[in-house]
């Protein structure tokens, strides 16, 4: 059994950033730096993060932080990524739709990342790719797709998002919302029907290729 004698060692701020960063990593998965630089912050400080990751081991998470991405994460413990019954409970379940339109701004994203600068694209870009690619959706599809999205700190946005001209800002989690698994079964897809892209696909595999070097 883990040792938690350290959460009565805190104080009284620290207790309190403790409990929010864990629930709010339960709830959305991510913590952006750029979005909630004072919860990140304190997760990304390695003792506190170390504190965390005893408490969620208990059960079967850890805190992965991607410094220079800026983004915390919530993953399985590997110990339980194997066991029956738990390694997937703390997945959420995205339709075909929706991992397709996450893939679009995946992209979007790799094509203006820059490690200084937020990334921003209008929905008139965001339909524009979609359309490329053959992904068709509602505006109310789109919609409920894009608040999905922000509930789980992978894009956010003030604008009318009913209007092409709308700005949705990019957050770097999108490179760590879907599995190269999920990327490769919904490319997949595209190639089948001859509408993706050999810049793509290298975007792909340089994605594979940096995930398995880590």
């Amino acid at each position: 059994m883990q040792d938690l004698s350290f959460i009565s060692n805190m104080s009284d701020e620290d207790a309190y950033l403790f409990k929010r960063c864990v629930r709010r990593l339960l709830d959305t998965t991510f913590l952006v730096k750029d979005k909630e630089e004072k919860l990140y912050q304190f997760v990304a400080s390695e003792s506190n993060r170390y504190d965390m990751n005893q408490y969620l081991a208990v059960i079967g998470y850890k805190v992965v932080v991607e410094e220079q991405m800026g983004v915390a994460m919530l993953q399985p413990n590997d110990d339980d990524k194997e066991t029956v019954g738990l390694k997937r409970l703390n997945l959420y379940h995205f339709d075909q739709r929706h991992m397709k339109l996450l893939l679009v701004l995946w992209l979007l994203f790799l094509e203006r990342m820059g490690y200084e600068e937020a990334v921003y694209v209008t929905v008139g870009e965001i339909i524009d790719k979609c359309r490329l690619y053959d992904i068709e959706l509602t505006p109310v599809e789109f919609k409920k797709a894009y608040a999905t999205f922000r509930r789980f700190c992978l894009i956010d946005y003030s604008d009318d998002i009913t209007k092409e001209d709308g700005a949705v800002r990019l957050y770097p989690s999108l490179q760590f919302c879907l599995d190269i698994g999920q990327l490769k079964q919904v490319m997949a897809e595209f190639v089948e029907q001859g509408d993706f892209e050999a810049a793509d696909m290298a975007d792909l595999e340089e994605a594979e290729s940096e995930e398995s070097d880590e």
